[in-house]
């Protein structure tokens, strides 16, 4: 029983998603060329991924009829598809469990695919208020 319980907890660590820092955002939006996509600089996406998961690949927010998920907190109303929420649109025709893990691949994908609907940057309800006009020339200092 001790080395099942040892097991599960090696396990339980080994699934934990990643927490990324801001420079290794950098990195990666530059790799994938999220950074410079439709002029929207990889400070901006770094700010989003800050104040909607706090960097976190395993984000999970439960907003009552949708959730949002991973990184970029992506929406199961638009999105993506849950299996839960009523009427996905399911506009990156993913399952929203592909969000969770710390390959960010498919989240950059979908929110390539986000940024071309008619709302834009304004998809994420934190872009007009924490990101949209302020400096962000701190989300990348230093790296």
């Amino acid at each position: 029983m001790k080395l099942i319980l040892t097991l599960l907890s090696c396990l339980a660590c080994w699934i934990e998603a990643n927490k990324y820092t801001s420079c290794e955002l950098l990195q990666i939006f530059r790799e994938t060329k999220l950074d410079g996509y439709r002029g929207i600089g990889a400070e901006t996406w770094i700010c989003i991924a800050k104040h909607q998961s706090d960097y976190k690949t395993n984000a999970l927010n439960d907003n009552g009829s949708s959730r949002d998920y991973g990184i970029f907190q992506i929406n199961s109303r638009w999105w993506c598809d849950d299996k839960k929420t009523k009427n996905t649109a399911n506009g990156c025709k993913k399952s929203c469990s592909s969000f969770l893990n710390d390959d960010i691949t498919d989240d950059i994908e979908c929110a390539k695919r986000v940024v071309r609907d008619p709302q834009g940057l304004n998809a994420w309800i934190v872009y007009p208020t924490q990101c949209q006009g302020k400096d962000l020339s701190n989300f990348v200092s230093g790296c």
